[in-house]
């Protein structure tokens, strides 16, 4: 009880212990706030990014496929060999060092595997690979990759893939060294291409 009648000093005592009661509960309620407020502005949600339905441009399609056997290392050593080979050969031919037979078997060789790079082994590939006629869908979590279409669904957690490439088309993400899927760029919006591309660094980590 705080009225005592007839004790003005005694009042006075009491509404300063009040307001002194008050100004404590003022600055624990502002220092609970302060406390709770980094959790709420700091608070993160799962996002998850969805491409439109899109189907593979067999022009694209053929072109990422040469990307992707141009940058093997073994066949850039193999493409760089043939090479030396060839202009080795037209040199020594040049000079009269080799027959022209010789020289006509190195130049063989060489249109032989820029052909079979450039394309018969693309064109092998797309034709056998069902999954360019087809059309999906692709929804990229936080844990898992889903790909989707009409006959069902399939997802991958992201330590399955091994890293991924960009070509001007696609990204290419690698399961290993031979097998890999293609997801077009332009399944997606060009804003939402830079956070895709930031998404699979953050969760695709080179093995």
């Amino acid at each position: 009880m705080c009225r005592v009648p007839g004790q003005s000093g005694l009042m006075r005592e009491c509404f300063k212990k009040r307001k002194k009661s008050l100004r404590i509960i003022l600055l624990l309620s502002l220092t609970i706030y302060k406390k709770a407020e980094p959790s709420i502005s700091h608070r993160t949600f799962e996002v998850i990014m969805r491409s439109a339905l899109f189907t593979y441009d067999k022009k694209k399609v053929i072109q990422a496929l040469r990307f992707h056997f141009i940058s093997r290392r073994e066949i850039k050593l193999m493409i760089i060999f043939v090479n030396v080979f060839a202009i080795a050969s037209a040199a020594f031919y040049f000079f009269g060092y080799v027959t022209p037979v010789a020289f006509l078997l190195a130049s063989g060789l060489w249109f032989i595997l820029m052909i079979s790079f450039w394309f018969v082994l693309p064109l092998t590939i797309y034709k056998k690979a069902a999954t360019f006629k087809d059309s999906f869908v692709v929804r990229l979590e936080p844990h898992h990759m889903f790909l989707e279409n009409a006959k069902g669904s399939r997802s991958w957690p992201w330590k399955s893939f091994s890293t991924f490439v960009e070509s001007p088309h696609f990204f290419h993400l690698y399961f290993d060294s031979r097998s890999f899927f293609l997801i077009p760029k332009e399944a997606f919006q060009d804003n939402d291409t830079f956070e895709v591309r930031a998404f699979l660094k953050e969760h695709i980590i080179k093995k």
